[in-house]
């Protein structure tokens, strides 16, 4: 089996039975803050497109380049379709210019032609990605591959059943705002961002350890950012709260805890994977590369530069009632949101900076008002302050999701009063009847976990009241703490308190005390706020 790393979370794998192109990125994304790094725009993408399967893993900006898709994608290639609750992910293919779909069937192994078998994990849960997020798992000849990407199963048992994988990618590094947008003290937020950062490397540590493949591959990230306005955020300045550690950082990293097969693809290396080993071609080396990191992104912002100011003056649209649309946009789903609306729980605040950069109209989305209305000077526990133009141009385009352009983009600020609400967040992704519809049916159908389970000296239930990730394998204990490693919820044991946001208890209680009568867990929708920022895109 061959990979050819072409950027990001983009690679194409040859075999003798076909070709797979995996989430091929080029074009900036989230209103022209992320680009990907290496830089990939040059490689040959007229033969790389022919393909004969396309598989898209999800429809974040940086795994779904619509442009590029159309341009150099071959419409003859069959994608391999995840199976999603919504039908948003074909039909924005269909509207490219694709024909051929294999939907397949989570965790179902399908057989291709020529003896290629693919096999695709859905994951589908309203904070997936938008709206979904997936594994693809490839196997030819007796050679496996595990392509991860982004998402975050609970579980990677369903692949190691399947036989020994060979080649393993996955996120190693950030891909959210949390915490650079945060108004906090420098000290605070550096302080947030390395707790961040070592909660990435310890979820991927776990990841690597499950699988056990004989070459791991850190992708999908990070990006660059190549706007003036948001240089700060690549990690080329010594900060040891930056969240976006590179390739060359994740080797540093994984040799810390022992690791010696980890496996870097710049764009345009290329690896034969055999039972026996890997061999790699680069082209140039890998430590040189990033040893001269600042220099090729200053090359590259200066050569991006045209590219990012043309998008900006797209922007603008100031013949748009930004108060009056959103009202149109949001109150019909805020009539019908149950679950979300509660589980926001109060007024969400937009301050949106005039053309003028001074100038400041306030807008709040009263979830248990139900209304879109101007701010009337009360307090809010959730603000946001972005240029007016970015919501002009969300409302022109009549983009479902915020999450996926404006919040993704870090071209904003926020403050909160008390602890994250992921129910915030879960809304602006879901600025449509599916995606409301398909997110208040998933929270209304969540269960509460009867089943306990002994780790260290106490009695937990078995599953993180967040999304369900197996504590037995995700849960570590320090003294009277329990921390969730999927996404780094952290819990007091002798009360059940949720130390990073209110709501969703944990039923918990010492091993050597007795197990009380009768045990009703908490609800999994909880009257007010939900889980830590660590989520990434």
């Amino acid at each position: 089996m061959r990979l050819t790393g072409t950027g990001h979370a983009s690679m194409r794998i040859d075999t003798a039975a076909g070709s797979i192109l995996c989430d091929p990125w080029v074009n900036p994304a989230y209103f022209a803050s992320w680009f990907p790094f290496p830089d990939n725009s040059q490689l040959d993408w007229e033969t790389l497109g022919q393909t004969d399967y396309l598989y898209v893993s999800h429809l974040h900006r940086d795994h779904f380049d619509a442009e590029h898709l159309k341009r150099f994608v071959s419409k003859k290639a069959t994608v391999l379709l995840p199976e999603y609750p919504t039908s948003e992910l074909e039909d924005e293919l269909r509207e490219l210019g694709f024909t051929s779909f294999l939907r397949t069937k989570t965790n179902e192994v399908v057989e291709l032609d020529g003896g290629l078998k693919v096999m695709i994990q859905a994951l589908t849960s309203p904070t997936d990605g938008p709206i979904g997020d997936s594994s693809l798992w490839v196997e030819h000849d007796g050679i496996r591959l595990l392509n991860q990407n982004d998402a975050r199963p609970t579980d990677l048992s369903v692949f190691t059943e399947l036989g020994h994988v060979h080649a393993h990618m996955l996120q190693f590094s950030g891909a959210i705002w949390y915490p650079m947008v945060y108004e906090l003290p420098t000290a605070a937020k550096t302080a947030f961002g390395k707790q961040k950062r070592d909660r990435q490397f310890d979820r991927t540590w776990r990841y690597i350890d499950d699988l056990k493949a004989s070459h791991v591959f850190p992708i999908a990230g990070p990006p660059c950012f190549l706007d003036d306005e948001l240089w700060q955020f690549n990690d080329i300045h010594g900060d040891e709260g930056n969240i976006f550690p590179d390739q060359q950082v994740f080797l540093d990293e994984y040799a810390k805890v022992g690791g010696t097969n980890g496996v870097v693809l710049l764009p345009g290396s290329v690896s034969e994977i055999t039972a026996d080993g890997c061999e790699t071609t680069h082209p140039m080396p890998v430590a040189e590369f990033f040893a001269n990191k600042v220099a090729h992104l200053e090359e590259m912002r200066e050569r991006k530069r045209p590219i990012i100011e043309a998008e900006k003056a797209s922007w603008r649209h100031p013949e748009i009632d930004v108060l009056k649309e959103m009202k149109r946009r949001i109150e019909p789903l805020l009539e019908e949101s149950v679950y979300l609306a509660k589980g926001v729980g109060g007024p969400v605040r937009f301050d949106l900076v005039g053309y003028d950069g001074e100038s400041i109209e306030s807008i709040v989305v009263d979830f248990p008002g139900k209304q879109v209305r101007p701010y009337a000077d009360e307090k809010v526990r959730y603000r946001f302050r972005t240029e007016r133009a970015l919501v002009e141009h969300l409302l022109h385009i009549e983009e479902v999701d915020w999450v996926n352009s404006l919040f993704l983009s870090c071209r904003f600020s926020a403050a909160r009063i008390g602890q994250y609400n992921e129910f915030v967040y879960a809304f602006f992704k879901c600025l449509s009847q599916e995606r409301l519809q398909y997110a208040e049916g998933w929270y209304a159908e969540q269960k509460p976990d009867a089943e306990d389970i002994k780790l260290g000296d106490w009695i937990v239930q078995r599953r993180c009241p967040h999304l369900k990730a197996d504590l037995t394998r995700f849960g570590v204990i320090d003294g009277d703490q329990l921390t969730c490693q999927l996404h780094g919820w952290r819990f007091d044991l002798p009360s059940g308190r949720c130390l990073t946001s209110v709501g969703h208890e944990l039923r918990s209680r010492r091993a050597d005390e007795p197990a009380p009568s009768e045990s009703v867990p908490s609800e999994s929708v909880p009257s007010e706020s939900v889980p830590s920022e660590v989520a990434d895109a």
